[in-house]
């Protein structure tokens, strides 16, 4: 049986800190279903913004299974020599971006996360 595509990168989250870069990873959605959008930073020491931040978008796949977007993450990371890998384990939001995409509070493209927590899924209030 074929491993699922993500985990090798979950692998690397799991092992912890082990210096830095660090590379950060985050999936984005329309919903807490399917990852259109996912965003990787390069963070090269302590108390340091990222350095380098890419995002890779798919209209047709989830980005979590599509092996040429993960093997250019992978690409990605290994030019940055990094030794630490911090993933979220679910998707963390609407893939918009407030003030680029839209104006106001919420998307207009994306209701599933109007009024919801993006760490835990969870409608607020």
């Amino acid at each position: 049986m074929a491993k699922p595509p993500l985990k090798p990168l979950a692998k690397k989250a799991k092992k912890g800190f082990r210096g830095y870069p660090v590379a950060t990873i985050a999936f984005y959605g329309p919903d807490d279903k399917k990852a259109t959008k996912v965003a990787v930073g390069i963070i090269p020491g302590e108390r340091q913004e990222a350095a380098d931040l890419r995002r890779w978008f798919s209209e047709t796949t989830d980005v979590r299974n599509d092996l040429q977007i993960l093997a250019e993450i992978a690409s990605f990371m290994k030019y940055h020599a990094v030794k630490s890998t911090v993933m979220v384990d679910r998707i963390f939001g609407c893939p918009h971006e407030e003030g680029t995409d839209y104006e106001g509070p919420t998307c207009p493209h994306c209701p599933f996360w109007a009024g919801r927590d993006r760490h835990t899924g969870k409608i607020i209030g």
